[in-house]
């Protein structure tokens, strides 16, 4: 069984935890691709009601969450390209170890919770 050390506190991430996440991350990008294969279906001349004139709500809803989904999908992607060459579970910001458990939470996340913070607390 292979390890990669996480952090000092020697967490480490097992062969097996990178299986799972790989496993949690296909299956995300499955349902990203399928969410937005969806909204593209949906969004014919008139989003939600065939008969009748887009309503501009529905159209701002669909907009935000096909965004969004598009997001995810670019984070997940690059989560699994980063896996391919060794790069996973380093964190862009420090280049120290992203937590263990935070990827086990958060299998795309690209930053440790330290640097994460001082992102959040910079917006």
């Amino acid at each position: 069984m292979t390890h990669q050390t996480i952090d000092e506190h020697d967490e480490v991430l097992t062969s097996e935890d990178l299986a799972l996440l790989r496993a949690n991350l296909c299956e995300q990008q499955l349902f990203r691709r399928d969410q937005l294969r969806q909204f593209a279906v949906d969004a014919g001349p008139y989003p939600g009601d065939p008969d009748g004139p887009p309503v501009a709500g529905q159209l701002e809803v669909q907009v935000r969450l096909a965004a969004s989904a598009r997001m995810v999908l670019a984070d997940v992607e690059a989560a699994l390209a980063r896996m391919d060459t060794g790069d996973y579970g380093v964190c862009h910001l420090c280049r120290g170890r992203v937590e263990r458990d935070r990827l086990l939470i958060i299998p795309q996340a690209r930053y440790c919770a330290r640097c994460q913070q001082v992102r959040e607390a910079a917006r």
